[in-house]
């Protein structure tokens, strides 16, 4: 949990960026890729990340202007991307004009439990965290080349000049 706007802003700006690189990787194409006929595809992963951002944090007083995961999804990678960036920034803005370190320990309702806003802070961003790793494997099975976000991924060692893990 946070406990600083500051450690909260520093966070979010890793894991945004993290998120804009594997959204950035997407190909209108590539966006249909499932893993399975009854399972999401790429694009409804992408989608959920960018509208559970609004969906959650409005719960804690904010008003995060993003899409909705309600509204279609797009079936371009690029419009998917733009409303990407278009939510991650509008949280930015949001917690910047109105949150402090006391914000912080507000307890809010969330889905029947009572977090604190930096609970909250944390759990968005590890749930974002999960579906990027859904969206790898789907990546690789649309054959793109997939980004590192904590490290390199396997196709970046070589720029690193490093020997890519056994297989």
């Amino acid at each position: 949990m946070f406990q600083t706007i500051e450690e909260v802003m520093g966070a979010w700006k890793n894991e945004a960026d993290g998120t804009r690189r594997i959204m950035n990787a997407l190909t209108d194409a590539s966006l249909k890729q499932a893993v399975a006929k009854d399972h999401r595809t790429l694009a409804r992963i992408a989608w959920h990340i960018i509208g559970s951002i609004p969906e959650m944090m409005n719960r804690t007083g904010l008003a995060v202007s993003s899409p909705k995961e309600s509204d279609p999804i797009p079936t371009s990678a690029a419009k998917i991307q733009q409303a990407y960036d278009k939510a991650a920034a509008a949280l930015t803005d949001e917690i910047k004009a109105k949150w402090d370190d006391d914000t912080l320990q507000i307890e809010d309702n969330m889905y029947g439990m009572t977090w604190k806003r930096g609970l909250t802070m944390a759990i968005l961003m590890n749930h974002q965290t999960h579906h990027r790793g859904q969206m790898t494997v789907l990546m690789r099975q649309a054959g793109l080349k997939v980004p590192g976000v904590y490290g390199p991924a396997k196709e970046e060692w070589v720029s690193y000049t490093l020997e890519p893990p056994a297989v």
